[in-house]
C-alpha cells in the first residue's frame, strides 16, 4: 500500500512515462507551429508578389509539344494531361529499365562466380567500371555516341528487314492493328494464370509425394500456347505495320528515341552492375556445406539452385536489390540533362509557363514519392513472401 501511494506521489518530471509522452506532445506542437510559420509565410510572400496559388491552371492549355508520348497529346491539350504524359514516360522508362537490370544483374552475378577464368574476368571488369562512372556522365556517352555512330535517315542502316538504325532514333516494324491482338493478349493473361495455379500444385504435389512435374515446360506451354492458338484460329494474320522514310524521318511501326535509347542504356548498365553485386553476395552467403548436403542426398544441380541456394541467398539479395530498383527510379530524373520528356522534365516547362513553381515541385516530389513507395511496397511483399519458415 506504501509503495502505490508513494508512486501516486512522483512528480510528472520524474516519471519517465510520462516524460515521454510530454515531450512527444511539445515536438508534435513545435513541429506544427513552424509547419503553420512556413505555410502562413509562403502565402502572405505569394501574395504580396501577386503570385496566384493552387492547382487550377492544370486546366490551362498547354501550348508545348512533347517529343515522346505514350499516349495521344497535342499542344492543345492542358498542364495536367501534359504531366500525365511525363509521369507515363517516368513510368515506362522505370519499368524496363528494372526488367532489364534484374536480368543483366542475374548474370553477371553468377558469371562472377563461374569458375571459368575469362567469363569470372569479364563480369569483374563490368561490375568495376560501370559502378564507378557516374550515371550522369554514362548518360551524356550513350546519348552523344548515338548521335556519332548513326547515319541521317536517308542513309539509315538496315541489318534486317523492319529495323532501321539512325541518328533519329531506332524504328522497328510491328504487327499491324488487328481485333485478335486483344484476345492474344487475354490468353497470354490467362496461360500465366494457369501457370501461376499449377506451380502452386506443384509445388504440394512435391511435398506430399516428392515427385516432379515440368513446371517450366507448363508454363512455357500455356503462356506461349494459348496465344498462339488464339492466332491461328483467327486465320494467322501477317501483316506488318513496317517503318518507310517519309521526308527526313521515318513512318510507321515503333520509333525508339535516342534520348530514351541513352536513358535506358544507362540506368540499366549502371543499376545492373550493383545488382549484380546483391546477387553474388546473396549467393555467397550460402555456406558450402548447404550444397554439398544437397549433392550428398542426390538432387541434381538444377533441384540444388532453385531449392537449397536461391531460396537462402534471397534473404540476401532482396533487401539491397529494393534500394537498387528505388535509385533507378529515382535516377531517372536525370533524363532532363538529355533531353527526354519525362516527368521533371515536363513539370518544369510548366513552371516556367505558369510560374507555379510551389506546386510543380510538389507534385514532382509526390510523383516520386508515389512511384517509389509502390516499388517498395512491393519489394517488402516479395521479401515477406520469399523468407524462409521455420517448422
Amino acid at each position: 500500500m506504501k509503495n502505490s501511494i508513494s508512486e501516486e506521489k512522483i512528480p510528472f518530471w520524474l516519471d519517465p512515462d510520462k516524460r515521454a509522452i510530454f515531450y512527444q506532445g511539445f515536438t508534435f506542437l513545435m513541429v506544427g507551429l513552424l509547419a503553420w510559420y512556413l505555410v502562413n509565410n509562403t502565402l502572405v510572400n505569394l501574395e504580396k508578389q501577386s503570385i496566384s496559388s493552387g492547382f487550377g491552371f492544370l486546366d490551362q492549355e498547354a501550348a508545348f509539344e512533347i517529343g515522346e508520348s505514350t499516349i495521344q497529346y497535342s499542344a492543345a491539350d492542358s498542364y495536367g494531361r501534359a504531366l500525365v504524359v511525363g509521369a507515363l514516360n517516368t513510368l515506362k522508362v522505370s519499368f524496363i529499365g528494372m526488367v532489364l537490370s534484374l536480368i543483366i544483374g542475374v548474370l553477371v552475378g553468377v558469371a562472377k562466380l563461374s569458375s571459368n577464368w575469362l567469363v569470372q574476368k569479364l563480369a569483374t571488369i563490368y561490375i568495376e567500371v560501370m559502378q564507378n562512372i557516374p550515371i550522369l556522365l554514362q548518360l551524356f556517352f550513350w546519348y552523344a555516341l548515338f548521335y556519332e555512330s548513326f547515319p541521317s535517315p536517308q542513309q539509315a542502316l538496315n541489318p534486317i528487314a523492319g529495323l532501321f538504325f539512325c541518328n533519329r532514333g531506332v524504328a522497328i516494324g510491328v504487327p499491324a492493328a488487328h481485333p485478335i491482338h486483344a484476345y492474344m493478349l487475354a490468353a497470354l493473361i490467362l496461360g500465366l494464370i494457369l501457370s501461376f495455379g499449377i506451380k502452386r500444385w506443384a509445388k504440394k504435389r512435391k511435398f506430399d509425394t516428392g515427385r516432379d512435374f515440368p513446371v517450366l515446360w507448363a508454363f512455357l506451354l500455356l503462356s506461349l500456347g494459348l496465344p498462339l492458338i488464339t492466332w491461328i484460329v483467327a486465320g494467322a494474320p501477317t501483316r506488318m505495320n513496317v517503318p518507310a522514310l517519309r521526308g527526313f524521318n521515318f513512318q510507321g511501326g515503333i520509333m525508339l528515341s535516342p534520348e530514351f535509347i541513352a536513358l535506358l542504356l544507362g540506368l540499366v548498365i549502371y543499376t545492373s552492375a550493383f545488382v549484380a553485386e546483391a546477387v553474388r553476395a546473396g549467393i555467397q552467403a550460402v555456406t558450402r556445406g548447404q550444397t554439398e548436403a544437397a549433392m550428398s542426398i542426390g538432387l541434381k544441380s538444377g533441384h540444388i539452385l532453385n531449392l537449397v541456394i536461391l531460396p537462402q541467398a534471397l534473404r540476401v539479395i532482396i533487401p539491397p536489390l529494393t534500394s537498387q530498383m528505388l535509385n533507378l527510379t529515382k535516377n531517372s530524373s536525370l533524363a532532363i540533362a538529355i533531353g527526354f520528356p519525362d516527368f521533371v522534365s515536363v513539370a518544369n516547362t510548366t513552371i516556367n509557363q505558369t510560374g507555379q513553381s510551389i506546386e510543380g515541385v510538389a507534385m514532382i516530389m509526390g510523383c516520386y514519392l508515389i512511384f517509389s513507395i509502390s516499388t517498395s511496397l512491393f519489394m517488402n511483399w516479395y521479401n515477406k513472401k520469399s523468407k524462409l519458415v521455420e517448422r
